[in-house]
């Protein structure tokens, strides 16, 4: 079947009477309560539920091993090879499951601020709340300048078809297939809305290192005289949470490219974590919840207020919304070149200082370590903080072997004479159960003093078991609480848990084989 064909079969569905093309959000919140498909919360937010799948599904995830992108692509876990046979087996069915429905919903969207390096994405919906976290998620129409360079990906997402793996060559009723040849994110039987977010980033991923742009997994934002800062880690280690300041201008929560000119967002909104949120430890986030944005898994009082306390879906819940909706937000979603690099783990062990300022050696050694704990209810099957190491803090959604981004971004740093920090959000006082989480003043309090360059020039303390340079001093944190060692009750199980995590960072390491002695020099010592 030509690509031609698959389109074909796409435009005849789009012609279908049942279509509503381009709704606006009162349109697409209206339609979605009228259809059942959730309910709007006392502060005026849209909140659905997403059934079994409240995260993403990593071993439902394929890319279709076409002769153009075969030599390129990381096969393994994260990238599942999948054939044409499959995908467009599957395809057909889709595209004939939706054509029997009484609605579908489709509309154009972007990826890319910059238009040199902007994709147009067209997304085609069971769900009217679906279409609407398209809205809010990506770029839209009419926020953008210029013509996009690059030719058009289309999401086919059919949340109620469910492959029979038998029948359909899946691991389960859920999929998600990115067929770069035929242009096309097949996506059926789950409903969490970041599968088709996250499939436009992994696109991106492959997309733009051919053009000499660097695809980031981190948020971005910037101070009024021009310094930008690029926050990297997964999810659950506080992108958002931090990157969304007052005092700076945010440029995105999530996806960004750094090209010649500097960095620009992928995205025209933000999917915040709503576990455990507040207004005064998160105003900005907080604030933006409101008419428009969509709560996906949140718990509900009677009175229709969410309930941020509860995990009674999932712990993975989120609020997904349009940048406009930060006060904050820079327009357009761009910087120059980041002057501040800050590498965010959430590090359950309780041994990662809270802050660390890092050479050269380290960086990379940590970019492509990309050690965190991954959090509840993140993926399907995370119950509680499991350590993981994600190469560029990203390989969930890495196409490429790592050491392409990693190379990319050791000489964009270089280049432009970058600080990096180590920031680590998660436990201290002991282990996940024994210690305790992060206090976010104080990760505020240095995410600040890095950003200004007060801890570029203090004196350190260095971390025996890591290497790492701990600034001996930083405003509003008590000394103490930048040690680790000085927050365990006995500094003899502090020892003992750093050694044990050392000893996974090397163990994790030997998967590089071509790594320089440099870099090597940046691991701990054991």
């Amino acid at each position: 079947m030509s690509m031609i064909h698959d389109h074909l079969q796409i435009d005849q569905l789009l012609k279908q009477s049942t279509v509503r093309r381009q709704l606006t959000v009162p349109e697409l919140v209206e339609t979605a309560v009228r259809r059942e498909e959730g309910v709007l919360t006392s502060d005026g937010a849209f909140r659905a539920t997403t059934g079994a799948y409240t995260g993403r599904s990593p071993k439902d995830r394929f890319i279709v091993e076409e002769p153009s992108v075969k030599e390129n692509v990381e096969w393994g876990a994260v990238n599942q090879p999948i054939t044409t046979e499959i995908f467009e087996s599957l395809e057909q069915k889709v595209l004939q499951y939706l054509s029997g429905r009484n609605q579908i919903f489709s509309r154009r969207a972007y990826a890319g601020a910059d238009s040199r390096w902007r994709l147009p994405v067209d997304i085609i919906n069971e769900y009217a709340w679906h279409q609407l976290f398209a809205h809010q998620l990506f770029l839209r129409p009419e926020e953008i300048e210029g013509e996009a360079e690059m030719k058009p990906f289309t999401i086919i997402s059919a949340p109620g078809f469910k492959a029979v793996p038998e029948e359909d060559g899946t691991r389960s009723e859920a999929f998600v297939i990115v067929s770069f040849e035929k242009r096309t994110v097949l996506i059926g039987g789950t409903a969490y809305a970041g599968e088709m977010k996250k499939s436009i980033f992994s696109i991106m991923n492959y997309l733009l290192p051919e053009q000499q742009v660097l695809p980031m997994h981190c948020s971005a934002n910037v101070s009024d005289d021009g310094d930008s800062a690029l926050f990297f880690g997964l999810s659950g280690t506080g992108k958002t949470t931090l990157s969304a300041s007052d005092d700076r201008q945010l440029i995105g929560d999530d996806e960004h490219g750094w090209s010649r000119d500097g960095i620009f967002n992928f995205e025209g909104g933000c999917y915040a974590k709503g576990i455990g949120l507040t207004q005064e430890k998160e105003p900005e986030i907080f604030q933006a919840i409101k008419f428009g944005t969509v709560l996906e898994n949140v718990a509900l009082y009677e009175d229709r207020s969410p309930d941020y306390e509860s995990d009674f879906f999932t712990e993975n819940t989120r609020a997904a919304y349009p940048l406009t909706y930060i006060p904050s937000a820079a327009t357009p979603s761009t910087a120059g070149h980041p002057q501040v690099i800050l590498f965010l783990t959430a590090d359950a062990t309780g041994v990662l200082p809270p802050i660390s300022r890092l050479n050269r050696s380290q960086a990379m050694y940590h970019f492509l370590s990309g050690y965190t704990s991954k959090l509840a209810g993140t993926e399907r099957g995370i119950t509680e903080p499991t350590p993981v190491f994600s190469p560029c803090f990203g390989a969930p959604f890495l196409p490429r072997d790592a050491a392409v981004y990693a190379e990319m971004l050791g000489e964009k740093m270089e280049e432009h004479d970058t600080d990096v920090y180590l920031v680590n959000t998660g436990w201290t006082g002991g282990a996940y159960g024994v210690g305790k989480r992060m206090d976010l003043r104080f990760t505020r309090a240095m995410v600040k003093a890095a950003l200004n360059g007060d801890l570029a020039h203090t004196s350190t303390i260095t971390d025996e078991a890591f290497g790492l340079k701990i600034p001996a001093s930083c405003p509003d944190v008590p000394p103490e609480v930048l040690q680790p060692r000085l927050m365990w009750d006995r500094v003899e199980d502090y020892e003992a848990a750093a050694k044990v995590l050392a000893a996974k960072f090397h163990s994790n390491f030997t998967r590089f084989n071509n790594v320089t002695e440099d870099i090597l020099r940046g691991g701990p010592v054991l």
